[in-house]
């Protein structure tokens, strides 16, 4: 992993952390029995490792038979491999309370989220394809002023954890509704942004809108239940 790399992901720590420990001066957060912050880092590491042997898996390359090439997470980790590992993961250390735990981490991953999109400006990473608008931004070296697709998905993502952290604090949402509502926005985000990627068949657009509506179903689900 090289430094910028590592740099984003310390942004995405510090923010996801930092919105737990504002979580629990304003008593949710910390009412898990769990400790949501290993919980979290276990899950996300995890999911790195194993989105990274997908890749490898799907590039032809046997993860047993190069195991340092597993290490190598520039070289491409998949989407749908880290995410669905994270989650299972995760759903297995909250295994005894999924739904509390799940609630009370909901902000914080986005907050993550939103760093690790923000971390953009470290990794080079920000820009989109070409726009005219205002606050494009070109590229060291080109004339071409482009969106900037990672700073907009932090926006977002920031703005969403904010406003599930507010709902949880000052609020009685019913159980599950955080995480849902967490869901919802990270893939509603990804779908927003996608088209503005420089390839819009880069991304598995197909598992977002899984994602979107399996949050909806939740949701619509945590509101019934209640």
């Amino acid at each position: 992993m090289e430094f910028t790399l590592l740099a984003a992901a310390v942004i995405a720590g510090a923010a996801a952390y930092a919105m737990l420990w504002w979580e629990a001066r304003h008593g949710n957060a910390a009412r898990c029995s769990g400790n949501l912050w290993e919980a979290g880092v276990v899950s996300a590491v995890a999911g790195i490792f194993i989105g990274r042997i997908v890749a490898m898996l799907i590039d032809g390359v046997n993860p047993i038979a190069h195991p340092m090439d597993v290490i190598l997470v520039r070289s491409g980790v998949s989407t749908v491999g880290a995410s669905l590992g994270a989650l299972a993961v995760f759903a297995w250390l909250a295994r005894k309370e999924p739904i509390t735990m799940a609630n009370g981490i909901s902000a914080a991953v986005l907050a993550g989220l939103a760093g690790w999109q923000a971390g953009c400006v470290v990794r080079g990473a920000c820009l989109g394809t070409a726009s005219d608008l205002p606050w494009a931004i070109a590229q060291a070296g080109s004339d071409v002023t482009r969106h900037p697709v990672g700073i907009y998905a932090a926006l977002m993502l920031g703005a969403a954890a904010v406003g599930i952290a507010w709902w949880k604090a000052y609020r009685r949402p019913p159980a599950g509704a955080p995480a849902a509502l967490a869901v919802i926005a990270a893939a509603g985000t990804r779908l927003i942004v996608e088209p503005l990627q420089p390839s819009i068949s880069g991304g598995p657009v197909w598992f977002y809108a899984t994602g979107l509506v399996v949050g909806i179903a939740a949701l619509v689900w945590s509101a019934f239940r209640r």
